[in-house]
């Protein structure tokens, strides 16, 4: 694993602010409002208050937390990437210490508010990870395990599984937190949705007289390849070239960048694509 000073500085800065703000949420907002954000960070929450009602100890959160990272770290450095699980490592052991250290403070204590922008704050801290090629923990390594083997958006899947999460929370402490919690962690997953497009698809098609050229600026900032398709235009009754390409969903922008850098005048439509079969160039982690 090389290090490059500029590149992975800027990882670690951003990654040290993604924790703190993470650690801030929990602390303000989802402590507050009794929440249960799901992942490793709400089922630690539940085992620390279930310890509390039950036992009437409250363990540390850095402990239960990496403690329940554990197998996920272990997907992360065997399926992954070594690089990409090192940094994950970071945010996960700062937001952990972070929590724990940070005195609590309270901003609202209406629980709508705080389902709503704490699982704003949530999506936008693990899409912010998730930029800089790391992860908050948990269930983000199985879904991007699960993203990266099967090529398709998996996060609707995470929520799945953080129901199991609710469902005990709300048998142990009451329905009305579990119910707010899947407002807060579907706010979660829509800003990650539109934060967050690399497992995302999208059908470019564009409408060209330069069908080669554009398909090698495809290629050049994709690597996807491209199918050119003979077409005639119905007003002025020419030929032209119309180039058909699926890219991910962070990639159309540049491509599409590209595209008009080559033919100026190309027509390009974008399409989202809702499922893929075949051979699809994905980038892999570090």
């Amino acid at each position: 694993m090389s290090f490059d000073l500029k590149k992975d500085g800027k990882r670690i800065v951003v990654i040290c602010i993604a924790a703190l703000l993470m650690a801030v949420n929990i602390k303000t907002f989802v402590r507050t409002g009794g929440l249960y954000p799901g992942g490793a960070t709400g089922l630690t929450i539940l085992i620390q208050r279930a310890a509390e009602s039950f036992l009437h100890v409250e363990p540390p959160y850095t402990l239960v937390n990496l403690i329940l990272n554990a197998l996920p770290i272990y997907i992360g450095f065997r399926f992954i990437g070594k690089k990409f699980t090192l940094y994950s490592c970071l945010m996960i052991v700062l937001t952990s210490v972070l929590t724990d250290i940070i005195p609590a403070h309270v901003i609202t204590y209406d629980i709508l508010l705080i389902s709503i922008f704490g699982g704003m704050i949530n999506g936008f801290v693990i899409s912010l990870c998730l930029m800089m090629n790391a992860t908050t923990g948990g269930t983000d390594f199985i879904s991007i395990y699960l993203s990266t083997r099967s090529g398709v958006d998996s996060w609707n899947i995470v929520l799945g599984l953080n129901a199991v999460i609710i469902l005990v929370a709300g048998l142990l402490f009451g329905w009305d937190k579990a119910l707010y919690s899947i407002i807060f962690q579907y706010a979660s997953t829509q800003v990650l949705h539109i934060l967050y497009k690399r497992y995302q698809k999208q059908t470019l098609f564009v409408v060209t007289n330069k069908g080669k050229a554009v398909c090698e600026a495809i290629y050049s900032v994709s690597n996807h390849g491209a199918t050119i398709l003979e077409g005639a235009g119905s007003y002025e009754h020419e030929e032209r070239n119309i180039i058909y390409s699926v890219v991910s969903g962070e990639e159309s922008k540049r491509v599409i960048r590209a595209v008009k850098q080559v033919d100026p005048a190309a027509f390009v439509n974008v399409i989202k694509t809702e499922e893929l079969s075949g051979r699809f160039y994905q980038k892999p982690t570090e």
